[in-house]
């Protein structure tokens, strides 16, 4: 990507408020460059369910226009501090969904179309509310490229605590208002999901645990933005529109950036591979919260305000990211031992006459693929790759000192264990595993 400036000067911090057409693309001018170190603060779109209702947007979500990082070239990474995720959207609607007949080609998320003029990414707007309000501006005919099939309006406490799922007359009426609740940022393009105004089960109470669903580098190829992953991805191989890819293609050129991952929080540091230059870091699709797995297919999806301190990390050995979640966010068998249950492994060292206790800390190596089996298999690899062991070795460790966490089904997975502290220094993690876990 080129940063449009021949001469540029770095910037210690930029402000984005600038939205790609749901396509990451790599020709594409980026913003900056950045310095390294450098703060990102950014008011982000909501993902998922506004853009998949509007046909002109080519990514299924609404990411922000990437960074240049200054440093940062192909082979390298960047380490990314999340500092602030804060949900600005007042009220949001979501669902399980289901992609009516005709209403795409080959992809709804990527290639929407119009069935009755044939209209390929057709300009749309809104009339009155409800799941058929988006019409198309060529013929009027109402567009739905996706319909709720079981679905909810919450609106959040001003705390940023709890939300609540709302009846039938207060969906209906947020929905008349669906911009001001979305909070949708001024440059964003997507029509706000609240306007179908789903009520199909009112009164639940939901906690709030605000995370980046998307957080990512530019893939070196142009990709749809929710497909930069491997599950996602392989709805790319050999499509009929124009962002069609062959299966090589997508492995070799996407970054994993559509991971929604809970954990991927404020106060976690993600490590993110860089694959053009000046990596291209973007972000958007935060949730209100989540759980493991995203089984419904979608969850509640916000404007946000978010800060990120970013720094090149040089010589990156693997293609994928790795997370270095929060503490209490860990699985059980993954955090770092006690002072007291270091002092009874001691006494069991001295018995047996095991001559060092292994200094570890903890490490979350993201897996994808097509299928939750083989994105196993892919985070099992990569957490090899990294840490020059085998994937025999990785299996053990995950087994008795960690755990193999779901991001979203169907392919994006977590393997989180206790690594070697010698190994994490020895590819450039030690220091952040020691400041996040006070090691």
């Amino acid at each position: 990507m080129a940063d449009g400036n021949p001469t540029p000067s770095l910037r210690r911090s930029i402000v984005v408020n600038e939205f790609t057409n749901s396509v990451l693309d790599p020709d594409q001018p980026m913003l900056g460059p950045l310095a390294n170190g450098g703060t990102i603060i950014a008011n982000t779109a909501p993902g998922c369910w506004g853009p998949m209702i509007t046909p002109r947007l080519r990514g299924g979500h609404e990411v922000t226009r990437p960074v240049h990082v200054d440093g940062a070239e192909p082979g390298d990474a960047l380490i990314v501090h999340i500092r602030d995720v804060t949900v600005t959207s007042l009220a949001t609607s979501s669902g399980h969904d289901s992609s009516p007949e005709g209403f795409c080609l080959g992809d709804p998320y990527v290639a929407a179309r119009c069935p009755t003029c044939d209209e390929v990414w057709p300009e749309t707007h809104i009339e009155g509310i409800g799941p058929k309000a988006v019409h198309c501006d060529k013929c009027g005919n109402s567009v739905t490229p996706f319909e709720i099939v079981h679905g909810y309006t919450v609106t959040f406490d001003p705390t940023g605590a709890v939300g609540l799922t709302l009846p039938k007359t207060a969906a209906d009426a947020i929905a008349k208002d669906a911009a001001n609740y979305a909070a949708l940022p001024d440059n964003s393009r997507q029509h706000s999901i609240l306007t179908y105004a789903p009520s199909d089960m009112p009164g639940v109470m939901v906690r709030m645990r605000p995370f980046m669903g998307q957080l990512g580098t530019c893939p070196s190829i142009a990709m749809p933005d929710s497909h930069n992953a491997g599950d996602f991805g392989a709805f790319l191989e050999n499509a009929p529109h124009a962002y069609g890819l062959t299966h090589e293609q997508i492995i070799t050129n996407k970054t994993d950036g559509h991971m929604d991952i809970d954990a991927v929080r404020a106060g976690a540091v993600l490590v993110c591979p860089v694959k053009v230059a000046g990596g291209g870091l973007y972000m958007g699709d935060m949730h209100a919260g989540q759980g493991d797995g995203e089984i419904a297919g979608h969850t509640m999806d916000v404007a946000g305000s978010v800060t990120l301190q970013v720094s090149v990390l040089k010589d990156w050995p693997i293609d994928g990211p790795v997370l270095f979640p929060l503490l209490e966010d860990l699985p059980p068998m993954a955090r770092p031992f006690s002072t007291a249950e270091t002092a009874k492994a001691q006494k069991l060292a001295e018995k047996y006459g095991v001559q060092a206790i292994e200094a570890t800390a903890p490490i979350s190596v993201i897996g994808t693929a097509a299928g939750m089996n083989a994105a196993i298999d892919n985070g099992l690899e990569r957490a090899a790759a990294l840490l020059k062991m085998s994937v025999a070795e990785v299996r053990n460790r995950a087994t008795i000192n960690g755990a193999i966490e779901i991001g979203r089904a169907p392919g994006v997975i977590q393997v989180t264990f206790l690594a070697p502290l010698a190994k994490l220094d020895a590819v450039g993690l030690g220091d952040i595993a020691r400041e996040q876990y006070g090691i």
